[in-house]
């Protein structure tokens, strides 16, 4: 199978021809850049993460696909309140969900009739899902494929840097020691794995008190910058803990849509901003019109 050109694709004679493999890297063409989100520990607010980076590249103007491959512990869809079950094309390829025009995501909990079902799979099945998640999807150009993995250094992981070996991480941390013992793990995997790691991010860094502003360092503060420093890898900032992205969570509506203004939603501008910082080679999508949710 011929490299394929990108902007030709709409009218490729080879589009879902040849081996797994082939398909996967001609719809991997389709898109700029991957960027895995992963966590050395669960409870982190990983997904909470992945689901905003997502929104605030979408807000910028970039073409995102947001795929959950946390296959035992999807969250992604009631994040984002999106329901039901994903559609199929006459060429048998799966639609993602249309959040904004913006923005499409993907998980497993959006191809199952019984979302309370649990998923007991092991690592060579996992890896044909993963697979599928990108060879079957009808994913079309992306600027931006971010994925949110399950926490830990385990299958899924290994299936996407094996599968996308261009792949680059950002990895979540909270302050407390418990929390960076294992992140430094990950960043160790991602060494080894030869994965480029975007930096590290310090989430639920600490809590603005909603009546005097003040700060309170809930978790303790500085534990990400100390990580940072010691493992050599960039820190994109601290998140606070914003009690209403919990709210927004549950009711499917993350705040970044709302028109108030707050210490997190600034923090997650500027962590996106730091992102796109580190890869020269994205354009500035300031001109381009914000998008608008239609889900």
């Amino acid at each position: 199978m011929k490299e394929c050109d990108p902007k030709s694709c709409a009218t490729c004679t080879n589009k879902g021809k040849g081996s797994r493999e082939e398909v996967i890297r001609c719809k991997l063409n389709q898109i700029k850049h991957k960027v895995l989100v992963m966590s050395g520990k669960g409870g982190v607010g990983k997904s909470s993460v992945a689901t905003y980076l997502s929104l605030a590249l979408a807000q910028k103007g970039y073409q995102v696909g947001l795929m959950d491959i946390d296959l035992h512990g999807p969250s992604i869809p009631k994040m984002f309140g999106l329901h039901g079950v994903l559609n199929i094309t006459q060429e048998k390829e799966i639609v993602p969900h249309q959040y904004s025009p913006n923005l499409k995501v993907v998980s497993i909990e959006s191809m199952m009739e019984d979302t309370d079902s649990a998923i007991i799979w092991r690592g060579p099945l996992k890896h044909g899902v993963i697979q599928q998640f990108i060879a079957d999807c009808k994913w079309d150009q992306l600027d931006f494929l971010v994925i949110d993995c399950p926490p830990g250094t385990g299958d899924e992981p290994l299936s996407i840097c094996r599968i996308i070996p261009e792949i680059k991480a950002v990895i979540v941390t909270t302050p407390q020691e418990v929390a960076l013992a294992d992140v430094r793990k990950s960043i160790n995997f991602c060494k080894k794995m030869n994965v480029e790691i975007l930096g590290l991010v310090e989430n639920m860094s600490g809590l603005y008190c909603p009546h005097c502003n003040g700060f309170i360092p809930i978790f303790g503060t500085g534990g990400g910058e100390r990580t940072a420093e010691r493992m050599k890898v960039p820190l994109l900032g601290p998140l606070p803990f914003e009690p209403a992205v919990v709210v927004g969570g549950d009711r499917g509506r993350p705040i970044l849509e709302d028109e108030q203004e707050s210490p997190f939603k600034g923090a997650v501008l500027s962590f996106a901003d730091k992102i796109l910082a580190r890869l020269p080679e994205v354009k500035s999508a300031a001109d381009a019109t914000p998008a608008h949710t239609v889900h």
